[in-house]
């Protein structure tokens, strides 16, 4: 057992540290709560970094530090209260470091934010909680000037999943592709337009943005009102595309069957949850998102269930070496559902679509309420973005009312305007 005392004393600490103790229970970090004994001194958080996923500590912490000081630059600047108990804070070494190595693990230390708790919970409330939250975590992001790295390569690539399918399929080297064949048939049937993201990327038509790339409801912090404070469990904050962070929350919260559900009738697309996660998102995305980002967002509803159903059926092929099974057809069995839930995803395709535009004209119709009911100058000056701003001014000078109906799809959710 690691002497915890003397990995915490590493780190510029405040008080005397009283106790340790577990906390949580991530599946990937090691994580306890550091009590100090002084009214006046702050709690924090230890944590052992699982240095078997995350290999990189270095540009890890990197990230992390780059990601926390730009949002805390943000909420600043905005004139936010109660600033440390909506940004992360990390403690530094006597070497600097945000991070200590004792030989064998890695470690940090963060400050405990106080009067703080998570949930479990997904329904509509907590979705859209969710979706506002993780949108404006993009936002808040979009203009950062440091250039992050990837902790996990090709975390999210589809093409890369792909080929690991592909290689297993090559090798077989349990026998057992000749009973998965209807699998890889339809995974096949899908893979050009699976892998239209990394297409796109490299024409120069989506862009990447820093994604948080683990977007569960209980990576979010409320406060003692149910307000969310702040986005917690940075590790694999990274450049990605939206999809990351879109798709992966709806592949495990719209799902009305679990992960790994042999009961396949139960495994369906639960659009409640989709119309909350969505309305939120784009609440909280509408100042960056660019055209095609919208358009693709039933896309990545649909890619995550298709990336993790490739992922399981790679594993069982190559003899379950990476998820940790329960029995041997366990991951055949996640395979099946995370294929059905992506059926139910295409069978909800046409209303995921127009639930969007729906949104989408929604909005429109405010700003175009707003230009009748003010002096389109006024309106200009709601807008904080100079390149936006001169986009609206130009459009004005035409014909604004008939401009923004017509354009809307290009450029309405750049528009700042509080609505």
């Amino acid at each position: 057992m690691k002497d915890l005392s003397s990995i915490v004393a590493k780190f510029k600490v405040q008080g005397t540290v009283e106790e340790i103790k577990p906390l949580g229970a991530g599946l990937i970090n090691d994580t306890y709560k550091v009590n100090t004994k002084e009214a006046d001194a702050p709690d924090y958080v230890l944590q052992r970094i699982n240095h078997a996923i995350f290999q990189n500590v270095e540009m890890l912490q990197s990230n992390i530090a780059a990601v926390t000081s730009h949002i805390r630059k943000k909420l600043t600047e905005a004139g936010e209260s109660d600033i440390d108990r909506k940004v992360l804070s990390f403690l530094s070494t006597e070497e600097g470091k945000t991070y200590w190595f004792d030989g064998d693990s890695y470690w940090r230390v963060m400050v405990f934010i106080p009067r703080a708790k998570t949930y479990e919970t997904v329904n509509p409330e907590y979705s859209n909680y969710a979706g506002q939250a993780f949108g404006n975590f993009q936002a808040m992001l979009a203009d950062i000037p440091e250039t992050l790295g990837e902790t996990i390569p090709d975390f999210h690539n589809m093409e890369f999943r792909l080929k690991q399918l592909r290689d297993a399929v090559a090798t077989n080297a349990a026998g057992r592709v000749a009973e998965v064949q209807y699998y890889l048939d339809e995974i096949e049937k899908r893979a050009d337009e699976m892998s239209k993201a990394e297409r796109l990327y490299r024409e120069g038509k989506l862009p990447k943005r820093v994604c948080h790339c683990d977007t569960k409801v209980n990576n979010m912090m409320f406060d003692e009102d149910g307000k969310v404070l702040c986005v917690i469990d940075l590790d694999t904050v990274m450049p990605s595309f939206i999809f990351s962070d879109y798709g992966d929350f709806l592949r495990t919260g719209a799902n009305t069957g679990d992960e790994d559900d042999k009961d396949l009738d139960r495994v369906n697309f639960n659009m409640e949850i989709f119309k909350a996660f969505t309305k939120g998102y784009l609440k909280g995305a509408k100042s960056f998102l660019t055209p095609i980002e919208i358009e693709n967002l039933p896309y990545a509803a649909a890619l995550f269930p298709y990336m993790q159903c490739v992922r399981f059926l790679a594993d069982y092929i190559n003899g379950d070496t990476y998820y940790k099974i329960k029995y041997p057809e366990h991951n055949l069995v996640r395979t099946k559902a995370q294929f059905k839930l992506l059926q139910s995803v295409e069978e909800h395709t046409p209303e995921m679509t127009a639930f969007i535009n729906n949104c989408l004209l929604l909005w429109c119709q405010s700003i175009v309420k707003i230009l009748v009911d003010a002096e389109e100058q006024t309106v200009i000056n709601c807008i904080p973005h100079g390149a936006v701003r001169l986009n609206l001014l130009n459009a004005c000078c035409v014909d604004s009312r008939k401009w923004i109906f017509l354009t809307f799809n290009r450029v309405l959710l750049k528009c700042c305007v509080s609505l």
